[in-house]
């Protein structure tokens, strides 16, 4: 089964602030998108991996890669302006792949655990993602103000999502729909399912500057 992995890294840092965009911060001596790139290589080797950039942030990743002898095998997908144009951009370069997984440039924590338990679960069942609970109460808001709601019948999604190649490939073939949040919803306004796995909570998504002081922490460690 031959498996492939697109890392979208399109984001510019606006919240993180500062110029650089947040998968080029380096961390440790690398930027925070080598480090997610090395975590799915360290998983499997023969994986093809596919890096999504903004065209105009192609040739400084291509920099980085030289200057920090960075020869993890990636091909590179020019980024759209969605994350939706930007994955239906990258689909056809894991064409040859049987299950394919999205995810997040800037989630470097990722344990190899959950890549593989993600990926066996999408062979079985066409589409997996990785959830952790919420430990916190929560509330929902309507135009009746705000009331209490079970924590338990919610959680937290996180990346990668992994599917049936042809799968995910048939659902990018719709329509953008702004209500798209993430692959999952792309594969579900298909007219699919998708299987819950158990993430692992270090996996952050590094969009603040708190957050990457918890990402050098645990990279360093």
């Amino acid at each position: 089964m031959k498996r492939g992995v697109i890392l979208v890294a399109g984001g510019q840092g606006v919240r993180m602030g500062g110029d650089l965009p947040k998968q080029f911060i380096p961390v440790h001596g690398k930027p925070v998108l080598m480090h997610t790139l090395g975590v799915f290589h360290r998983w499997d080797e023969s994986a093809m991996l596919v890096v999504v950039l903004p065209e105009a942030h192609r040739a400084y990743w291509e920099m980085l890669c030289r200057e920090l002898d960075c020869r993890i095998p990636h091909r590179i997908a020019t980024g759209g302006e969605t994350r939706f144009h930007s994955v239906r951009n990258a689909l056809p370069y894991v064409s040859q792949c049987d299950v394919v997984g999205v995810h997040d440039g800037v989630r470097p924590l990722v344990t190899p655990e959950v890549i593989e338990s993600c990926f066996v679960e999408a062979a079985t069942c066409g589409a997996a993602v990785p959830v952790i609970p919420l430990t916190e109460s929560i509330r929902v808001r309507d135009d009746r103000g705000s009331r209490a709601v079970d924590r338990a019948d919610y959680c937290i999604v996180q990346t990668p999502q992994v599917f049936h190649r042809d799968r995910i490939e048939a659902a990018y073939r719709q329509p953008y729909n702004p209500l798209f949040t993430d692959d999952a919803s792309v594969v579900e306004a298909s007219g699919k399912s998708v299987c819950l796995v158990s993430g692992n909570r270090e996996n952050i998504k590094i969009t603040t500057p708190t957050d990457l002081v918890i990402a050098e922490k645990m990279l360093a460690d």
